[in-house]
């Protein structure tokens, strides 16, 4: 494996984590850079993706370097029988990195495996999702000027919902407590919560998306429940209705309160909470451009603060 591969948020520590807030900052000041010149990026979707592979790609493209890949994985040689082994073999010949997307958990690590080109995992079935939660992190701490100390409420699909995986994870270092809001049939896996039992995170488990909840927290996270997870289409009709935000739930919330989304919503989120001071998915997906630069940078060996510094010495 690649020690620059980036598959789960656990392959990096509090100070990687911190050093990559801190060129994400400095990509949002400075967006647009030649660092990438001559480099070839590859985007691998097997599975859908919108902001992710788009923001994946306008990354590279700000950054100086040149995207190949696909989209559909129906328009390429895996239509046709071909393993992903031949897939990731064939197209490192041809690229600097590989960010790759599939709907099988444990792809990206298995790529990494097969391959000495550094891989970026954006998304692994209902495992991981790393550049997401990179990006989560940046919006958490521009929002509350911290991630030490807060209380982080994730709410909706909580047993397929790699953003929500991956967050509760990388926040093993910063001391938060979670209030986790589930029925029963999408609570969250117990691989989680005995990985906070193991870390001493603090977390509470809810049926019921109360006031008194909501009105502690510092972050609401929601998340749409995936239908396409689910194996029994009548299940998932079952639950997604479950858990709905809209505007008045948020009047007696805290100033500092900030509703997050991964992306796309369907209809967990009213549309009436747009207009809320408290929405912030929106500007969540923009700060997902300046955290993949900071790891497209970290892939290829690439510090920017330093190079930054070594330039104006």
């Amino acid at each position: 494996m690649n020690s620059n591969s980036l598959v789960s948020i656990s392959d990096i520590s509090k100070d990687e984590i911190l050093s990559l807030l801190g060129q994400a900052q400095y990509f949002e000041e400075h967006p647009n850079h030649k660092i990438l010149e001559g480099r070839v990026v590859a985007t691998l979707f097997f599975e859908p993706s919108t902001r992710t592979r788009l923001s994946f790609e306008t990354a590279v493209n700000r950054l100086g370097g040149r995207v190949i890949g696909f989209s559909d994985a129906n328009t390429t040689s895996s239509s046709k029988g071909e393993t992903l082994k031949d897939t990731i073999k064939m197209v490192s010949n041809y690229v600097d990195l590989i960010i790759m997307r599939h709907y099988l958990e444990g792809a990206a690590r298995y790529a990494t495996e097969v391959t000495d080109t550094p891989i970026i995992n954006a998304g692994d079935g209902a495992n991981q999702h790393p550049s997401q939660t990179m990006l989560d992190l940046y919006s958490i701490y521009k929002t509350q000027g911290t991630l030490e100390n807060l209380t982080i409420t994730m709410v909706g699909d909580l047993k397929y919902g790699r953003t929500v995986h991956s967050l509760l994870m990388a926040m093993q270092y910063f001391n938060p407590t979670f209030n986790f809001i589930a029925c029963n049939e999408l609570r969250m896996p117990r691989e989680y919560t005995k990985f906070c039992d193991e870390h001493g995170i603090k977390y509470n488990e809810y049926t019921d998306f109360s006031p008194e909840v909501i009105n502690s927290s510092d972050i609401l996270y929601m998340t749409r429940v995936q239908r396409e997870r689910f194996t029994d289409i009548m299940e998932s009709e079952k639950v997604k209705n479950l858990y709905n935000l809209n505007a008045a739930m948020l009047e007696n919330s805290r100033d500092n309160l900030r509703v997050l989304h991964p992306l796309p919503r369907v209809n967990e989120i009213d549309q009436d909470v747009d207009d809320s001071p408290r929405a912030y998915y929106f500007q969540q997906a923009q700060n997902g451009l300046y955290a993949r630069q900071a790891i497209i940078c970290r892939a290829l060996g690439i510090d920017i603060l330093k190079e930054k510094n070594h330039d104006n010495m």
